[in-house]
């Protein structure tokens, strides 16, 4: 069976469902109104029998009073005066003859015993039980039906007659079921006639309208069939395309529509992930605008240029973005003016820097309209470039250095074995004679030796390459680690760690131990400097891209003419100093892509007085704890 067939059965017999139910309640709906409405024309028959009957006690007793004042003399007294009263006896004989519902009309005594009666054959008879007609008109339509539709059976409507709080006459309109039904037959047919009618109509309706609802799907199929094979070679369905169900066509070929869609999505993710990661790595700026001169793509490099966050930039136009007041938005907006490139041309920024900038306007020539759809702006730092290339440079030396250094090591290090093996020979053979100041100058040449091999060892050590284990990390974590690190040891030296930190996270790839210990390193060699206490401040904060610690003492100095060899190794103005410190620590910040730099003033009356080592390390955008991917 067609997906369309089943569909269209399953409206319809929805339908046909609601529509049932609903022609059942009103059904039953018309059943429990006319069951309220002879309920209400029985008690008002009720009613007036009560009232003859009234009428016939106040007659009867005064024109029959009781014998006495006993219970029987009283009830005796009612049963005649009711008898006696053909009025009473005339209008239950009348409602029995005009009201067709109704059977019969009774009056029992307080014990229930037939005083009067349409029925002859219940005269001076205990009353039977019969269903009072109270709990039918209240009851449900189920049950409602089932009385009127049952088996058959008399309804009791019931008034009693009240003497002295208490009854002692009750007035029975006796109502059969049978009766009922066929009082309710003419009007009931019509209602289920009528409700037949509408059931039909309305299941008829809807099987037209869920045809014509789904009449559309065809010609949805053909279009997306259209969409599909418009940039494809491949049919749009596995199959043949005349499917004989349209339904089924139209699903085969939203899933299909939809598979492209999300193949679509991941290579247009993957292409921007690729992209986002090359503008990050990018030293230069890169700003990319549409025709009408927005930014839609921003390198990370912008912020160190613009001096303004690359989210801010993205979205505004050109004249936004560059104002006439600096040399750099003057030259930009010029060209944008007069629609003219610009190759390289040189400028100056507002912090001394020299940049070179490229403007380029792109245009559809590739698709034959001519027509402008953007431009590329490129920034290149020339001053970053040859700071780069020297740093290279410097790397270089240090390399080759190392591979030297390592060589010499080696290499002087096998002689100084050998002579420590000979030095102990003599050593035993001056020990049995008696010439002390022979052994004395053994002794020296043996520290000597230990000496050098020492200095031997640390050449060897220093040149040495290191394996980082690069992470994403916060700058103030490994800030708070020295601090507590050294609270203690500060705490018996009289001196005060300050740290001044960012409210926000300051994230740089680094191996958080080695960049620990470097840091560990300077506040040490602070903290030496001041013998006799004071106050040492560690300051964090943004400088452009980069991230800057800057390391304060209030120590005795650093002459102006050792400035230049603090990173020296083994170069040290301490007496039990080794050189070796500063020098791994200069080593440390260089693998990391950082810099170091040490201003000092000896001047103890000065109020700066002491030395600042100022670090700097580029700022990343990784979570806390992520591996690098380089």
């Amino acid at each position: 069976m067609r997906l369309k067939t089943k569909l269209v059965l399953a409206f319809t017999a929805l339908t046909f469902a609601v529509v049932l139910v609903l022609c059942l309640v009103f059904l039953g709906e018309l059943l429990r109104q006319r069951i309220s409405q002879t309920g209400d024309s029985n008690d008002v028959l009720v009613r007036e029998v009560t009232l003859s009957t009234r009428q016939a006690l106040v007659s009867g007793l005064r024109e029959h009073p009781p014998a006495d004042s006993s219970d029987e003399a009283f009830q005796s007294a009612v049963a005649n005066a009711i008898r006696g009263y053909q009025p009473l006896a005339d209008e239950m004989n009348a409602i029995v003859r005009y009201s067709p519902p109704v059977q019969d009309v009774t009056v029992t005594g307080i014990h229930g015993i037939v005083l009067s009666s349409t029925d002859p054959t219940l005269l001076d008879q205990q009353f039977p039980y019969r269903s009072p007609f109270s709990r039918i008109s209240g009851g449900g339509v189920l049950e409602q039906a089932r009385a009127v539709y049952g088996r058959p059976q008399v309804l009791d409507v019931t008034l009693p007659l009240d003497r002295n709080g208490q009854p002692f006459l009750t007035i029975h309109l006796g109502v059969r079921s049978t009766f009922l039904r066929s009082s309710y037959a003419p009007w009931l047919k019509a209602a289920v006639l009528f409700a037949l009618v509408a059931l039909a109509a309305c299941v008829l309706i809807a099987a037209l309208l869920s045809s014509l609802a789904l009449h559309p799907i065809e010609r949805i199929n053909q279009q997306l069939e259209q969409l599909m094979l418009a940039n494809s070679s491949t049919p749009l369905i596995e199959g043949p395309l005349d499917q004989p169900d349209a339904v089924v066509r139209a699903s085969q070929s939203i899933a299909k529509l939809g598979e492209k869609i999300r193949t679509t999505e991941q290579i247009y993710s993957a292409l921007q992930t690729n992209l986002n990661q090359m503008l990050e790595t990018l030293r230069d700026g890169v700003i990319l605008f549409t025709a009408d001169r927005r930014a839609v793509m921003v390198s990370e490099a912008v912020e160190g240029f613009l001096g303004r966050d690359r989210d801010a930039i993205l979205g505004s136009t050109a004249e936004d973005i560059f104002q006439r007041g600096s040399v750099l938005g003057q030259a930009v907006r010029d060209c944008f003016a007069m629609h003219t490139n610009l190759i390289e041309e040189p400028v100056v920024l507002e912090d001394g820097r020299e940049a070179k900038v490229s403007l380029q306007f792109i245009h559809g020539e590739q698709t034959g309209s001519g027509e402008r759809l953007g431009a590329l702006l490129t920034l290149h730092d020339a001053h970053s470039a040859k700071q780069l290339e020297q740093e290279i440079e410097v790397s270089r030396r240090l390399a080759a250095i190392g591979r030297l250094t390592a060589g010499v090591g080696h290499e002087v290090k096998n002689p100084i074995n050998a002579m420590v093996v000979h030095l102990e020979l003599l050593r035993s053979k001056l020990a049995e004679a008696t010439d002390a100041s022979a052994q004395r100058h053994v002794d020296i040449l043996a520290q000597e030796m230990q000496r050098l091999d020492r200095v031997v060892q640390t050449l060897a050590d220093f040149s040495r390459p290191i394996d980082l284990r690069l992470y994403d990390y916060d700058l103030r974590e490994i800030v708070r680690k020295v601090g507590a690190l050294t609270a203690e040891s500060f705490s018996h030296q009289k001196i005060t760690l300050v740290e001044e930190l960012p409210s926000t996270p300051l994230m740089v790839l680094v191996d958080a131990e080695m960049l620990q210990q470097a840091v560990l390193n300077i506040v040490l060699n602070g903290a030496q400097a001041m013998p006799a206490g004071g106050t040492l401040r560690i300051v964090l904060d943004r400088n452009d891209g980069d991230a800057r610690l800057r390391i304060m003492d209030e120590g005795v100095g650093i002459p102006t003419e050792l400035l230049p060899k603090v990173f020296d190794l083994y170069f040290t103005t301490k007496p039990k100093g080794s050189g070796i410190g500063l020098a791994m620590t200069y080593r440390m910040l260089q693998l990391h892509g950082g810099s170091i730099d040490v201003m000092s003033n000896t001047n103890q009356n000065a109020p700066d007085h002491g030395s600042t080592f100022t670090i700097l390390l580029p700022l990343s955008h990784g979570v806390p704890g992520e591996r690098s991917r380089v």
